[in-house]
């Protein structure tokens, strides 16, 4: 890329919540001549009467940001969020680079879309029955029992493993289907795969432009392996048998077309000859990641970002130190 000493490149971190994550990228920005400023989409607005491009960015005046990187989206009513999208839809319509873009982040963050996107590119990972109608839910979680096996009840939008409940033959019990109101009226079911290992373990490996780079083992006395649940992290090289996960997980964000991802797997059972994708993030946090992992993963992602996003859009730039 052009340098330009009298203007840097300027990205918008795009995020609902200033914290440990966003300082790292402003640093690993700063690091490459590159200034990066916080917005939240729920600030941002549509006004034609603003500039040419008829959108409002808080912090960039009239101009547009160069790139925008997407962090954290806030949550809010069906029309708050499809408006925080739009913002990002009309950013690339623009041509400004967005990573992950808005179309990758629908597909990451509806777990039903998820599982039919793997499904559909032949990556392995467990049976999905998703739909709005209880009688059906009741019917695969009876299966389920009958088959001596169990079913996890996931809400459709949920992260950092919360509101998971397993369903069918739990500890010799019938668990029943909950009142679908608490999960928006909707239930999505993944086939429990129940690991030989104890502890129990997950593998989350970090996808960017399309390459596994760092990898760690979520351990956890729980069937649930998420940081936020209490498991630990162990780092784990992406060698061996993480190895065939890594190349799993590159293929399952490139199914979604995800920029960069923190995608979930289980580790192959009696069942299962191979890792399993149980859950690919679009907006994934690597704080528990970088604390078992030697270099910077907010220099990588910023890296992959100018040299490879923002090459690719063929967009001007101002200055890449």
């Amino acid at each position: 890329m052009s340098t330009d000493a009298g203007a840097r490149l300027r990205v918008a971190i795009m995020t609902d919540e200033v914290g440990w994550h966003t300082t790292r990228l402003q640093h690993a920005l700063r690091a490459r001549g590159c200034a990066g400023r916080c917005v939240d989409l729920a600030a941002c607005r549509f006004d034609t009467t603003w500039a040419w491009h008829g959108l409002v960015i808080p912090g960039f005046g009239r101009d547009l940001p160069d790139a925008a990187l997407v962090r954290g989206i806030a949550g809010g009513t069906f029309e708050q969020v499809t408006a925080r999208l739009g913002i990002l839809h009309a950013l690339r319509e623009l041509g400004v680079p967005v990573y992950n873009d808005a179309r990758a982040i629908e597909r990451s963050v509806d777990k039903s879309m998820t599982s039919f996107l793997l499904h559909l590119a032949g990556i392995p990972t467990p049976a999905v029955w998703a739909g709005e109608s209880a009688a059906a839910a009741r019917r695969v979680a009876l299966r389920a029992h009958n088959a001596s096996t169990s079913v996890v009840l996931k809400p459709l939008f949920g992260s950092q493993g919360e509101g998971l409940r397993r369903l069918g033959k739990v500890d010799a019990t019938h668990v029943e289907l909950p009142d679908l109101a608490d999960y928006g009226g909707y239930a999505y079911l993944q086939r429990f795969v129940d690991s030989a290992q104890h502890p129990g373990f997950d593998w989350r490996v970090l996808v960017i432009g399309g390459k596994p780079v760092t990898a760690m083992r979520r351990v956890s006395e729980h069937w649930i392996h998420n940081v936020a649940q209490g498991a630990r992290c162990e780092p784990t090289p992406l060698s061996g048998a993480t190895a065939q996960a890594g190349e799993i997980a590159a293929q399952a964000a490139a199914a979604l077309g995800l920029d960069y991802a923190g995608v979930d797997l289980l580790p192959p059972t009696g069942t299962s000859a191979t890792p399993q994708v149980i859950e690919v993030n679009g907006v994934a946090a690597w704080r528990g990641l970088q604390s078992v992992t030697t270099f910077d993963i907010a220099s990588l992602l910023v890296d992959d970002l100018l040299t490879r996003k923002f090459a690719a859009s063929g967009r001007p730039a101002r200055s890449v130190a």
